[in-house]
């Protein structure tokens, strides 16, 4: 008897065979009934030319700016292929390693004290003087500081709350030091690609991503989403601009700390000058594709957006954001929201809310099972966070500008091809002044919308 087969947008693959992602294809299709899996099957193996139809193995984000990350905690190293990235944009290693810098562990005592200076190298896609070439962009960023003895007692036992069993239970093997892919080190290769993704949208558009500390625990902070600045966020080490609530928040981040324990928190991020249009009108809203990037973090458990699950409790006549006039835009009179209708951006700030919960590796003793199935109790070791949101400032800043680059290659590719009229698809123009300001030079035909012949 044949083996079922996978149909995957219009080809099959036989079940159980090894399966990886596959770009060209796009999403898996859907599992065919045994009858007509076996009538397919035989169809396809009688072809001279088999070809072998995968599935995603998850290592890789986006369809036009795509990124793949790749690297364990404790092996020779961790980065990015970055694939995708339009030509002849500007980069340094100094711009990426400015972001990595704010991720990298032992900022303060209330991360993890793990050393690691996080050095990345560009290994391809530029040109000698720095600029894109339309070609794969590989960062690298080697790890130094490794101390795998530190992870004995996990090899044999799961850690409460952690990926550890639920890596054995799909893998059948893990990587046990570090936590391997599981650990929070992946999302160096986010952060790198990240800032890639930001200078794309800042060269085009003056877009801004700004992420900040809101919450921990019971502690919130009042902070005007409008207004608050990069260098308000940098100013202390829990990267709140609310300086008071940064000291509390501090302090109770110390306290469980000092007791071997860890706490969670919020992390607020806020897109200024972000164009209009981006996202799809069904499956693809931009919102749903923010909350995948977002909840693919490490340690993600809430996301929100505009009004949140706050909008559930209003009236549509409070809730609704009201449209004017101003300089010849459409914009709304409030942000309830959060700058994306009908899963489109609508050129308001787009204003998300994530939610992380407390590190799941703590120095307190925990009851547990061994890989044996046996009744445990263990004692982690290691070096860890008491509280993630610090450095998940960056690591969210990243996934929204890859999740926005890639909406924006997608909607160029649609949507900017022929002429339109009216109020609307003024962002090119804008961008187009936007980058003459900046370069000193005039407005280049390029970016403009397509005339009418």
């Amino acid at each position: 008897m044949q083996s079922p087969c996978l149909l995957h947008s219009g080809r099959e693959t036989t079940a159980g065979a090894t399966q990886q992602s596959s770009s060209f294809y796009g999403r898996p299709g859907r599992l065919l009934a045994p009858q007509i899996a076996d009538r397919r099957c035989k169809l396809h193996n009688s072809r001279s030319s088999q070809r072998l139809v995968t599935q995603a193995a998850g290592n890789t984000f986006g369809t036009a700016f795509c990124v793949t990350t790749w690297g364990e905690s404790h092996g020779q190293g961790v980065g990015c292929v970055i694939d995708g990235v339009p030509p002849r944009l500007p980069i340094t290693t100094e711009e990426i390693q400015l972001d990595l810098d704010r991720r990298r562990p032992g900022q303060s005592k209330i991360t993890t004290p793990r050393k690691e200076s996080d050095t990345c190298t560009i290994m391809s896609g530029l040109s000698p003087d720095g600029v894109t070439l339309g070609t794969p962009i590989m960062v690298l960023v080697p790890n130094k500081d490794q101390k795998s003895g530190d992870y004995k007692e996990i090899s044999v036992a799961y850690r409460p709350s952690h990926a550890d069993a639920t890596y054995d239970f799909k893998y059948g093997i893990r990587a046990i030091a570090g936590g391997g892919r599981s650990s929070a080190r992946e999302t160096i290769g986010r952060v790198a690609a990240g800032a890639v993704a930001k200078k794309l949208l800042r060269h085009l558009f003056g877009a801004e991503i700004l992420a900040y500390v809101s919450q921990v625990r019971d502690e919130v902070a009042t902070v005007d989403n409008s207004t608050f600045t990069s260098e308000q966020v940098e100013a202390n080490p829990v990267r709140c601009p609310d300086a008071a609530s940064a000291e509390r928040m501090y302090q109770a981040i110390d306290e469980v700390r000092k007791r071997g324990d860890s706490c969670g928190g919020v992390v607020t991020c806020v897109v200024r000058r972000c164009p209009k249009g981006l996202g799809s009108p069904v499956f693809d809203k931009l919102e749903a594709e923010l909350a995948k990037a977002l909840m693919s973090l490490p340690a993600t458990k809430g996301f929100e957006i505009g009004s949140g699950f706050e909008g559930s409790r209003m009236l549509g006549s409070d809730h609704n954001d009201e449209f004017y006039m101003a300089d010849g835009e459409v914009r709304t009179r409030t942000n309830r929201s959060g700058g994306v209708q009908g899963g489109l951006s609508n050129g308001e700030d787009i204003v998300m809310r994530v939610a992380f919960k407390p590190t799941s590796t703590i120095a307190r003793r925990q009851n547990t099972v061994s890989r044996e199935g046996q009744d445990v109790e263990l004692l982690a070791k290691g070096r860890h966070d008491p509280c993630v949101v610090p450095r998940a400032v960056p690591m969210v800043e990243a996934m929204v500008a890859i999740t926005l680059a890639d909406q924006l290659l997608q909607h160029f590719a649609q949507c900017e091809l022929l002429p339109r009229a009216g109020a609307v698809g003024t962002d090119i123009r804008v961008a187009n002044q936007f980058r003459a300001h900046q370069n000193n030079q005039s407005v280049t035909r390029e970016l403009q919308p397509l005339e009418k012949e």
